[in-house]
């Protein structure tokens, strides 16, 4: 099993969301978070003001899959993220070492 974390803009949470739906994955997390990589934040003018903004609003969503669907997940979120300019985000995907349905006591892939 695999735990795939995509960091995303707010605005493309919906396509995302219908591009997983359609490959038929039916849960997902989505965290609101805050932080920076090459695009170091940015600036803006408030009442006159010019203050720098370090941390970009962002979505992190977390899905965990079967080994065998990694893939077309990740070029799912990847399609339906990319604007094609900085800050579309990363997608990281990492092993998932077990899980656990809590209302039926399922483990592994059933549990998913």
């Amino acid at each position: 099993m695999k735990l795939v974390t995509a960091i995303i803009q707010p605005h493309r949470l919906d396509a995302v969301r219908e591009a997983l739906t359609a490959l038929g994955i039916n849960g997902m997390t989505v965290t609101e978070v805050r932080g920076y990589g090459r695009q170091k934040g940015h600036t803006e003018i408030y009442r006159g003001a010019e203050y720098t903004i370090s941390f970009t609003p962002k979505l992190k969503v977390e899905v965990a899959l079967a080994d065998d669907r990694v893939e077309e997940v990740v070029g799912a979120i990847t399609r339906a993220a990319r604007s094609g300019k900085i800050g579309d985000g990363k997608i990281f995907v990492v092993d998932l070492e077990a899980a656990l349905r809590v209302r039926t006591g399922e483990t592994g892939d059933n549990a998913l």
